[in-house]
């Protein structure tokens, strides 16, 4: 099984040292682990100023000399897109070269860069955030930047309770339109499986997305817990596969300096 979508101590929002991380997995059948720290670039962030490349690198060799044999450990990074961060992103992507193995895209903030928390539906329409949303992400998309896009439909994880009537097939039609896009510039989304343990009781995105991405001759995915705590790394990677399959996507992406790898789902069910 692969998570590639895990966080540790640089990251802001984390507590969970790298070897933890790695001992999980381990015990949870994880065979590959990205760990992809937040680089945040939006100035308005918490965690703006606070990712540390060095110093991730140095714990990463360590790691990988420790855990040889047992676990192979990817460098990645979650890199926060937003209209109002472009030219960053576009500079730490310039950056980049081949140092990571593997760099998420994720849309985490709002039209005029407020981040995607529950305080940001009051007095809001479910529309006046979906919408700018999915249009952030397709900006994102049509960048080529990524090597995958994470948690597509990010913010039900956040609706309050007033907002809480979510359905993608009310949006089926711009959601359509997005994956069209997904197909046509190749572009991955990962299947983050952290929407399963908590609210919304669904993955990110959940299968009718996954559906309809297949329906529209999309076949490229990436899996990930988006973990903050050891506990959960590997978690729910066995169900996402399996719904997977039912949708009609047959393989997964492994990834190595950037350069993807089609491993059939089949492989690692029977693994």
């Amino acid at each position: 099984m692969f998570d590639y979508h895990v966080h540790t101590t640089f990251s802001v929002d984390c507590a969970t040292l790298m070897d933890a991380s790695c001992e999980a997995a381990v015990a949870a059948g994880v065979t590959e682990i990205a760990f992809t720290d937040h680089h945040d670039l939006q100035p308005a962030d918490m965690g703006y100023g606070f990712y540390k490349p060095a110093a991730y690198f140095a714990e990463l060799e360590r790691m990988r000399e420790r855990f040889d044999g047992r676990l192979t450990i990817l460098a990645g990074v979650e890199v926060h897109y937003h209209t109002e961060t472009h030219d960053a992103v576009e500079d730490f992507i310039g950056e980049v070269g081949a140092r990571y193995d593997f760099v998420i895209g994720s849309v985490h903030y709002a039209a005029g860069g407020a981040i995607i928390f529950p305080e940001l539906f009051a007095g809001k329409h479910l529309d006046d955030i979906m919408l700018p949303y999915l249009d952030q992400v397709e900006r994102a998309v049509r960048t080529g930047w990524f090597d995958t896009i994470g948690h597509l439909d990010i913010p039900k994880r956040y609706l309050p309770k007033s907002h809480r009537d979510y359905d993608p097939a009310a949006y089926r039609d711009r959601i359509m339109a997005l994956l069209e896009v997904f197909v046509e510039r190749g572009q991955a989304f990962e299947i983050n499986t952290s929407g399963i343990r908590q609210r919304p009781k669904t993955s990110m995105p959940g299968p009718a997305i996954v559906r309809w991405y297949a329906e529209a001759g999309g076949t490229r995915i990436t899996t990930g817990t988006d973990s903050h705590a050891a506990q959960t790394v590997g978690a729910g990677l066995e169900t996402t596969l399996q719904m997977l399959k039912l949708c009609g996507i047959d393989e997964v992406l492994s990834f190595r300096r950037r350069a993807e790898t089609r491993v059939p789902i089949d492989t690692l069910l029977s693994a």
